[in-house]
């Protein structure tokens, strides 16, 4: 038996565009994010994907992408999960500020740092290492049976907690899941056999 894993990261964002660290702050979608995730739901309805269940995050950005998704596809009064698991990883004292300006105030190797090493976090807020200490337990308690059962689910989150899944579901080192650019709106879509192990990755 054989499940279906959707992982979409959000539309570009607001803040996506201004080039401003984001985390648990909650722009809305830009004109573009919107497209993106219209354009993911049209793929998935092309490809005759029907997901069964919905997971996403307690972020807006990620609400309003699926969504988009979902009316692109026809789907709708149905029960979505939202969870703060899914989060994106918390920047702390970094949230809201433009990456450029970090740099200045903090030197452009520690921001660096920041930004791309597996357990170092921001002032006051997480690494993808911690990011990845709330996000497995919940995909493995709540979305691994459902796939395991043969259901096609359908998850929609940020860059880093999807970087904290793809890392486990592909066995990925950190120093590899830290070079994984996961781009907005993309569908990634994995086949997940009843053992809970990756059995292919599907393009659309």
């Amino acid at each position: 038996m054989t499940g279906t894993l959707i992982l979409v990261r959000h539309g570009q964002s607001e803040w996506n565009l201004s080039n401003l660290f984001t985390g648990w702050r909650n722009p809305n979608l830009t004109e573009q994010g919107i497209g993106e995730a219209r354009a993911t739901g049209q793929a998935l309805k092309g490809k005759g994907i029907v997901p069964d269940l919905f997971y996403t995050s307690a972020l807006r950005r990620a609400q309003h992408t699926l969504d988009l998704i979902l009316e692109e596809m026809g789907i709708l009064n149905v029960t979505i999960t939202r969870n703060i698991a899914l989060n994106e990883r918390d920047y702390g004292e970094l949230s809201g500020l433009n990456k450029d300006d970090a740099r200045v105030k903090w030197g452009e190797e520690q921001v660096l740092i920041w930004r791309r090493s597996y357990d170092v976090p921001p002032p006051g807020g997480e690494s993808l290492k911690t990011t990845a200490e709330r996000t497995l337990p919940y995909y493995e308690a709540e979305i691994l049976p459902q796939l395991q059962q043969g259901k096609t689910v359908l998850v929609a989150a940020h860059g880093n907690s999807l970087r904290a899944l793809v890392m486990a579901i592909e066995g990925l080192t950190p120093e590899q899941i830290l070079k994984r650019e996961i781009a907005t709106g993309e569908p990634t879509i994995y086949q997940i056999g009843a053992d809970g192990k990756l059995e292919a990755r599907v393009e659309i």
